[in-house]
């Protein structure tokens, strides 16, 4: 399912128009992220929590030539799924 599928799915289940539900969209990705980026959680009981976690700096192999190459830290977004909702999948 792409973005535009997504949009018309929830637009057909909640009875709203496709453009309310891609404001809608936009606005949930935007709050997510600026959340993330103050390091805050989101948590949606039911759903998940999504977090930016901070990676450490290391040193890894490039797989094809073997040399060694520095990486920087950095945030890594992650979304941690409930249980309820990995309940409901089986």
């Amino acid at each position: 399912m792409n973005k535009n599928e997504f949009l018309r799915a929830v637009a057909d289940k909640s009875g709203a128009t496709l453009k309310a539900t891609n404001d809608f969209y936009d606005a949930f990705v935007e709050v997510v992220t600026d959340a993330m980026k103050a390091n805050d959680k989101v948590s949606l009981v039911g759903f998940g929590t999504f977090e930016a976690k901070n990676k450490p700096a290391r040193v890894c192999k490039n797989p094809q030539t073997g040399k060694e190459v520095k990486v920087e830290a950095c945030k890594a977004p992650s979304l941690k799924f409930g249980k309820s909702f990995k309940d409901s999948l089986n």
